[in-house]
């Protein structure tokens, strides 16, 4: 097995990991992913303290199931195509994925979270991976895109940084890649500052905070007028029966408000 030694926000690319797997076991699973059930299997980790979170394994398969619809709706309807996957900690969607029409997919992470990625997945020339902070912006050199289109994902990422820190990416991406199209999850401002009441990352030894949050998705036109907003998809909406008494309190509109996580579908006007 192998000791797993990640400190800070890295830490939590293991909640996906373990909930992925343990989706992938339930009798009617959302999603099925056998490569997280063989990496957790190999992993040395207390995962025990997951168990009982079953809102986040409904969260993580539901957003798991909207993330790769979304994804293969941009590879079907482009070829050649750049995919950009920030904070790409353990995640397996390349494995799940028609490869035909991806030119070149990039994973980008800290380099604790990409030493710990090469011990489970091999880089090709199809695949690579780049150790890097998002705020090291030198990683945006490293992307060769050769007017190609771009797809940039964020999943589980941005939450954990600063509104400034999280403009100034978007800042970068905007200028490097018009014409790229953005898939990323946000929270609800009113989650921001309450990760110790989260059911599982509340677990977990890292100080990592919720620090950034969307009221309006639209909101995020604001930062950059070359910057579109699409489409959006909330969480709670999907596999209802298994929110339980969450669906219930979502379909109050101030409710809803206040706890819609979402994935959101922006693009970069060129």
């Amino acid at each position: 097995m192998k000791t797993v030694e990640l400190s800070g926000v890295s830490e939590t690319m293991l909640l996906p990991l373990w909930f992925k797997a343990a989706e992938s076991k339930h009798c009617n699973p959302i999603i099925k992913d056998t490569k997280a059930v063989n990496i957790v299997a190999d992993l040395d980790y207390d995962f025990s303290k997951f168990k009982s979170a079953w809102k986040s394994q409904v969260g993580v398969g539901v957003r798991t199931m909207l993330f790769d619809k979304a994804v293969n709706r941009f590879l079907n309807q482009h070829e050649e195509t750049v995919v950009i996957n920030l904070g790409a900690g353990l995640d397996t969607r390349y494995e799940r994925l028609d490869k035909s029409r991806i030119a070149l997919w990039y994973d980008l992470d800290l380099p604790e979270a990409i030493a710990l990625r090469r011990e489970f997945f091999a880089e090709t020339p199809q695949r690579r991976f780049i150790a890097k902070s998002m705020l090291d912006f030198s990683w945006l050199d490293d992307i060769k895109v050769h007017n190609r289109p771009v797809l940039i994902i964020a999943e589980g990422l941005f939450m954990y940084f600063p509104e400034q820190q999280v403009k100034a990416v978007f800042n970068r991406m905007i200028t490097f890649f018009p014409g790229a199209e953005i898939l990323l999850e946000t929270l609800t401002p009113f989650l921001v500052g309450k990760s110790r009441q989260h059911d599982c990352v509340k677990h977990i030894k890292s100080n990592a905070e919720f620090n950034w949050g969307v009221a309006n998705p639209r909101d995020l036109e604001a930062w950059d007028r070359r910057l579109v907003y699409l489409d959006n998809w909330v969480y709670s909406d999907y596999h209802k029966r298994r929110w339980k008494w969450i669906g219930l309190l979502t379909k109050v509109p101030a409710l809803r408000k206040k706890f819609a996580c979402r994935l959101i579908h922006m693009k970069v006007n060129s």
